[in-house]
C-alpha cells in the first residue's frame, strides 16, 4: 500500500471506527486532542470601529487575531487595525486578500508596514472583489511575496472543504496544490459539517498537500445570525442546502440544533489522528469574542487536564 494510500485510510478510519467512542482510550485522544485544538486557537475579527476596544477587553494577548478585508471597508482597515492590536501585544494575522492588492509596489509597502508593526504572520485568500491591478488571484501575489526581502514567518492560504461559491472543487484542491511551495499552512473555510471535514482532509492529505491545518468553525454565535453571515462569506453546500430545505434550516436554528461544542467534539476525532495534520482552530467570532473567549474557557475546564 502506498503511503498515501495509507494516510486516506488511516483519517478515513478515524471516525467510523471511533464514532460511538465506546472505548475509554478513544475518548481520552478525543479530549486530548480537543485540549490541544482549544489551546492552539486564534480568533478571526472584522475591522469596525469598536473591534479593537473588544478584543483588547476580553481576548488574553496569548490568543492570536486574524483580521479580515473585505471590498467594503477598504485593505487600509485591515492594516490599521492589524497594527493597533499588534501594538496590544497580540500576535496578528491580517488577511492580504490578493485581488485587494494593486500591485508589486503595493505589495512592497504592505510588507514593509506589516513587518515595522512586528507582525510576521498573513492570510492570503483570493478575495471577492474584482481586482484592484496586477493580482487575480492568491497565487499571483504568493509568488511576488517570496521573491521579497524579510519574508513573513506564517503564510496561510485558504481551503473549502464544502464547494466555493464560484471555483469548481477540484480547482481548489489543485490550488491548493500549486501554492504549497509559498505558503506554510491551510486554513478550511467555515462548514457545519464533521464528516465534510473528515473526507476533504482525507482527499487533501491523498493529493499530497501535506501543509499543517487549521480548523475554520463558528464560535458560539446565535444560529440564526450564523446562517445569515456564513451566507454572506461564502460558505458552499451547507448554506445551499439550508436554503432548500426549510426544516434543516429551523433544526440548525433551533436549541439542539448545530452547536459549536459538538462540531468541535467530532471533528477532535479526526484530528486525533497525527496523518490528518490539524494544528489548531481558525474561530469565526462574527466580533462576538468576549462570548467565544468564554467558551472557550468553559470548555478547556470542562476537559481532562
Amino acid at each position: 500500500m502506498s503511503a498515501l494510500k495509507s494516510v486516506h485510510k488511516s483519517v478515513q478510519r478515524s471516525v467510523h471506527k471511533s464514532a460511538p467512542l465506546a472505548r475509554r482510550g478513544q475518548r481520552a485522544d478525543r479530549d486530548r486532542a480537543m485540549r490541544r485544538l482549544l489551546t492552539q486557537t486564534r480568533y478571526e475579527v472584522l475591522p469596525t470601529a469598536t473591534t479593537e476596544d473588544k478584543v483588547v477587553a476580553s481576548v488574553p494577548t496569548d490568543v492570536a487575531v486574524t483580521v479580515t478585508a473585505s471590498p467594503g471597508k477598504g485593505l487600509e482597515a485591515t492594516l490599521a487595525l492589524s497594527e493597533r492590536l499588534a501594538g496590544h501585544g497580540y500576535a496578528v494575522v491580517p488577511h492580504l486578500a490578493a485581488r485587494m492588492v494593486r500591485d508589486r509596489v503595493e505589495l512592497v509597502e504592505i510588507r514593509a508596514r506589516l513587518r515595522e508593526a512586528g507582525i510576521s504572520s498573513i492570510f492570503v485568500p483570493g478575495g471577492d472583489a474584482e481586482p484592484a491591478g496586477d493580482y487575480a488571484d492568491a497565487f499571483g501575489l504568493l509568488e511576488d511575496l517570496a521573491t521579497l526581502e524579510d519574508p513573513f514567518v506564517h503564510v496561510g492560504i485558504a481551503g473549502y472543504p464544502e464547494s466555493h461559491p464560484t471555483i469548481a472543487d477540484d480547482l481548489t484542491v489543485q490550488a491548493m496544490w500549486d501554492k504549497r511551495r509559498h505558503a506554510t499552512h491551510v486554513v478550511s473555510n467555515l462548514t457545519f459539517d464533521p464528516a465534510t471535514i473528515r473526507d476533504w482532509v482525507a482527499r487533501m492529505r491523498l493529493r499530497g498537500i501535506t501543509m499543517p491545518l487549521l480548523l475554520g468553525m463558528p464560535g458560539p454565535i446565535d444560529r440564526a445570525k450564523l446562517l445569515t453571515m456564513a451566507t454572506k462569506i461564502g460558505v458552499g453546500e451547507s448554506t445551499r442546502f439550508l436554503a432548500k430545505h426549510k426544516g434543516t434550516f429551523a433544526r440548525l436554528a433551533a436549541p439542539g440544533g448545530f452547536t459549536g461544542e459538538r462540531f468541535l467534539r467530532d471533528c477532535a476525532v479526526v484530528a486525533a489522528q497525527p496523518s490528518a495534520g490539524i494544528e489548531g482552530l481558525h474561530v469565526f467570532t462574527f466580533n462576538q469574542v468576549a462570548e467565544t473567549e468564554a467558551w472557550r474557557q468553559k470548555l478547556l475546564s470542562e476537559l481532562p487536564a
